[in-house]
C-alpha cells in the first residue's frame, strides 16, 4: 500500500508540473481528464484566463474586473491575468480597485485615448475576457491583428456586457461578438436579431440604430438552447438581479447561436420582444461566449451572472462545460445573489 501511495503522489505530481504548457497542451490535459471530475487535479492544469481592461462607460470596471478575476479563481479551474491601457478612461468611482489588478501605475484620463503600447500576449492564455466599454480607445492594429489571429487559430474570447459595445470600426471584432450597440452602428452593420413572443426567430434588416435599455431591473431570461453545454441543466426560465435588458443589438449575427434571451418588463421597455442576452459564436477554429449580462456590481453579485459567466468562460476555452449549476441558482420565481467579498 505505502508503494502504491507514492506512486500515486508522483503521478499528481507530475499531472500538476505543467501548468506553463501551451494552450493545445493544456486542453489536451482536459480532455484526457475524468470530465465527471471538476476538481484541479483531475484538468493536470489550470486554464489561463486573461482580463482585459481600462476604458469603460461604466464606472464599475475597476470593481467589476477584480469580481470576475475572483469568480474565475474560486472555480479552482483558472489562474487569471489582468492587463490593461496605461491610459484609462472612468476609474475614478472605484479607483480604489485599481492596485488590485497587479498592474502597476496608469494614467486616468477625462476621455479615453489609444494606448500605443498595449499588446498583450494572447498566444499565452486560453481565454481572454474583454471588460472594455463604449467609447473605449482603439487597440493598436498590430494587436487587432494578433487578436483576430489567436481567435481564429482556436483562442477562446468572453465578451462581458459594455464590451459588445466597443470598436464598432473593426469588421473581424463586430463577427466575432455577433451583434453589438451603440457606437453608431447601423443597418450597414448588420440585421436586429431577436425572438418575438410567440417564439419565433427574426433577423431584421430594417433600418435603425443599434443599442438600447430600460432602466435596470430584475427581468426574466428564457434558456433558448438547453443543451449547449453552458446552458445545460439551467431552469428554462430564471431571473436576474437588478440589471440592464440590452435591446435592438445588430450585427453581422454569422455563426451565431443564441442560448437564452431576456425581456425588459420595466416600466420603459424599448422592445417588446426578447433579446439576446447570452450567445456562442465561431469565429475561426476560436469560440465566443458573449453575455449581455453585469451593468454594476450588484449586476455582477448575481448568481445567474457568477455561473453563466464562468461556464462560458471554462466553454470559450475548452469546449466543455465541468462547473456545474449551483443549488442557489435562480429559478422564474427567485432572483439570487451573493454578496461580493474581496477575499
Amino acid at each position: 500500500m505505502k508503494t502504491l501511495s507514492f506512486i500515486v503522489l508522483v503521478l499528481v505530481s507530475l499531472g500538476l508540473a505543467g501548468c506553463q504548457g501551451t494552450q493545445t497542451d493544456r486542453q489536451d490535459n482536459l480532455s484526457a481528464s475524468d470530465p465527471n471530475d471538476g476538481s484541479l487535479s483531475a484538468r493536470r492544469s489550470p486554464l489561463r484566463a486573461l482580463i482585459v481592461d481600462g476604458q469603460n462607460n461604466h464606472e464599475v470596471w475597476p470593481k467589476s474586473t477584480i469580481m470576475m478575476k475572483q469568480y474565475l479563481e474560486e472555480t479552482g479551474f483558472f489562474e487569471v491575468d489582468i492587463q490593461r491601457t496605461q491610459y484609462t478612461w472612468n476609474a475614478k468611482r472605484e479607483s480604489d480597485y485599481l492596485p488590485l489588478a497587479g498592474v502597476g501605475e496608469t494614467t486616468d484620463l477625462e476621455n479615453p485615448q489609444a494606448d500605443p503600447d498595449f499588446s498583450p500576449a494572447f498566444e499565452n492564455y486560453d481565454v481572454v475576457i474583454s471588460n472594455f466599454g463604449w467609447k473605449a480607445a482603439n487597440w493598436p492594429e498590430s494587436t487587432q491583428r494578433a487578436f483576430e489571429a489567436y481567435i481564429a487559430a482556436g483562442g477562446g474570447f468572453v465578451s462581458v456586457h459594455a464590451a459588445d459595445n466597443s470598436f464598432p470600426d473593426w469588421p473581424a471584432y463586430n463577427k466575432m461578438i455577433g451583434l453589438g450597440g451603440w457606437g453608431d452602428r447601423s443597418e450597414k452593420d448588420g440585421p436586429y436579431v431577436y425572438y418575438t413572443n410567440e417564439g419565433e426567430l427574426v433577423r431584421d434588416h430594417s433600418p435603425g440604430n443599434s443599442g438600447a435599455h430600460g432602466p435596470s431591473h430584475i427581468f426574466p431570461i428564457t434558456v433558448r438552447v438547453q443543451d449547449h453545454p453552458i446552458t445545460s441543466g439551467m431552469p428554462e426560465v430564471w431571473l436576474t438581479t437588478k440589471d440592464e435588458c440590452y435591446a435592438k443589438l445588430r450585427g453581422p449575427a454569422d455563426n451565431m447561436t443564441i442560448l437564452a434571451t431576456g425581456k425588459d418588463i420595466s416600466s420603459n421597455p424599448p422592445t417588446d420582444r426578447h433579446e439576446p442576452m447570452l450567445m456562442v459564436v465561431d469565429y475561426g477554429e476560436g469560440r465566443i461566449f458573449h453575455t449581455t449580462l453585469a451593468h454594476d456590481d450588484y449586476s455582477i453579485e448575481s448568481v445567474g451572472f457568477i455561473v453563466s459567466f464562468v461556464r462560458g468562460a471554462e466553454w470559450a476555452a475548452t469546449g466543455k462545460v465541468t462547473i456545474p449549476i449551483p443549488a442557489d441558482f435562480p429559478s422564474a420565481e427567485k432572483s439570487t445573489s451573493r454578496d461580493f467579498k474581496l477575499e
